[in-house]
């Protein structure tokens, strides 16, 4: 007998559930017992860290930062992906020079492009840069997958009406190609708040990844992991949504 399927999602969020109390578990009996030495603090004094009212504007200006950021680099990056692609399917000759852009941009370390990104945008726009960049090759390769998935029986169909170009891009290829660019959009979630992390230890005026490499070089052990705690919470909150959002356009366009 098949199981239904919300009795696997049940297992599925069960499993996850235990998993992180487990690991939450192991935070707090390795920083209570000292196991890690100093560096790793119980999880319960990093929540009373960030409990704390007199920091909470500190984390206040870093979070809203990091998320302007990531919300400007992974807007910027989904759209010249997808219209990239697009350029690509439509236009024929221009996919494998388009390609090996892509290739050669993502083969580049983020590191090595902030000092370039500082020189040529600034301080306050390397984060969302390159989080740009990041997300740019995660939405290409889905969504230059996801335009060439429509069958070829539709295709021959929309053919046989004498329809345009663009209006099989539109009414055709854009809506089959929606559920690999929403596996890419939830994929792209940590690459987005990784790239805004790096791009702000490039001396941002403020942002987690600014909090984290001040604490490392202050030796402020409850600040940084209080802040890498933020940066990890956000990244899971997004990808939870993005995950949401993957599962609706599948159900809707599969």
């Amino acid at each position: 007998m098949k199981t239904p399927a919300w009795a696997d999602r049940a297992v599925s969020v069960a499993l996850g559930a235990l998993g992180l109390a487990l690991f939450l578990g192991a935070w707090q009996v390795i920083g209570q017992a000292r196991l890690a030495g100093a560096t790793w603090p119980p999880l319960t004094d990093v929540l009373a860290f960030l409990g704390d009212e007199s920091r909470r504007p500190l984390f206040e200006r870093a979070m809203g930062a990091t998320l302007r950021a990531i919300a400007l680099g992974y807007g910027g990056g989904w759209a010249a992906g997808l219209a990239l692609a697009m350029a690509g399917h439509v236009i024929a000759p221009m996919r494998p020079g388009i390609d090996r852009l892509a290739a050669v941009v993502h083969s580049i370390p983020s590191i090595a492009l902030g000092p370039l990104l500082i020189v040529f945008l600034s301080r306050e726009g390397t984060p969302a840069a390159i989080a740009g960049i990041n997300v740019f090759f995660v939405i290409y390769v889905a969504a230059t997958s996801g335009l060439g998935s429509a069958s070829a029986a539709h295709r021959d169909i929309f053919l046989a009406l004498g329809s345009s170009r663009g209006r099989r891009l539109l009414h055709l290829e854009l809506p089959a190609s929606v559920p690999a660019i929403a596996s890419g959009m939830r994929l792209a979630v940590p690459a987005t708040v990784i790239g805004v992390i790096i791009g702000e230890w490039f001396g941002a005026p403020r942002g987690l990844g600014l909090l984290i490499v001040n604490a490392m070089q202050n030796f402020q052990i409850p600040l940084l992991w209080s802040a890498v705690l933020l940066a990890a919470l956000t990244s899971l909150v997004l990808y939870t949504a993005m995950t949401l959002l993957e599962r609706a356009a599948y159900a809707r366009y599969r």
